[in-house]
């Protein structure tokens, strides 16, 4: 089997309340603790990237995206499959894209469907989700974001008919960001195939998350706030 294919399994099959646990790097550092930590596999957060790299979320240049994804990989071992949040996909078409992605040794993806703060047609979203699968075939686990809660749609089943489109066009997981937990059920009954959500530090804990629904957990930028919360403190003692 290849790491893609362990990515995928790493997907099926998971009791209620014991969902995949994805922390998200935001460098090589990082990356490696994750790994030493022993989780089955990464996912990073563009925020947490952008963040390192001294960019507000959502303003990395392409190019410099794709390289730190490469130096997080690079940085662990081989088996250790690694998920990227590569945005809404920068304009690129889907076959540059998927090269430039599977170049940085990266085995799945993030993708947004909404861009400057505006929800894309979800037709059109299929569509171009489609042409991300067939330029990649089977090499390439897509998580498809759906942008409804964040845009400020609190309808579950506005993202239900989304991500069932984005499914149909060939999406491994959808992404509802910023779904509320009491929306969980009715988006797992709504949806086919692993349902991911995101993991916050006063919300219920990844067990309840799974209980809920949920597939799989990310944190987006989240450790990244905290880990940086903890050096804060310890520059704070050093003065």
């Amino acid at each position: 089997m290849s790491l893609v294919d362990d990515f995928r399994g790493l997907h099926q099959g998971r009791a209620p309340g014991d969902p995949l646990v994805l922390p998200g790097p935001w460098d090589a550092v990082s990356a490696r603790v994750f790994e030493e930590a022993g989780f089955a596999a990464l996912a990073t957060p563009s925020a947490g990237v952008s963040a390192s790299l001294g960019y507000a979320d959502g303003s990395v240049p392409p190019d410099e995206m794709f390289a730190a994804v490469s130096r997080i990989v690079r940085s662990v071992s081989g088996s250790l499959p690694v998920s990227a949040d590569i945005e809404d996909g920068y304009g690129l078409p889907p076959k540059e894209l998927v090269e430039r992605l599977l170049a940085t040794g990266a085995v799945g993806c993030n993708l947004e469907d909404s861009t400057g703060g505006v929800l894309k047609d979800p037709h059109e979203q299929a569509d171009w989700l489609a042409q991300v699968r067939a330029a990649a075939g089977d090499g390439l686990f897509i998580n498809a974001r759906v942008d409804t809660f964040i845009r400020g749609i609190a309808d579950p089943g506005a993202a239900v008919e989304r991500a069932r489109l984005y499914v149909a066009a060939g999406a491994d997981c959808v992404y509802p960001i910023f779904a509320p937990p009491e929306a969980l059920p009715a988006l797992r009954a709504g949806i086919e195939g692993p349902l991911n959500t995101g993991a916050k530090p006063d919300g219920p804990s990844l067990r309840e998350l799974g209980e809920l629904g949920a597939t799989r957990i990310t944190f987006g930028p989240g450790l990244l706030l905290r880990a940086t919360e903890a050096l804060r403190e310890i520059a704070g003692n050093l003065r």
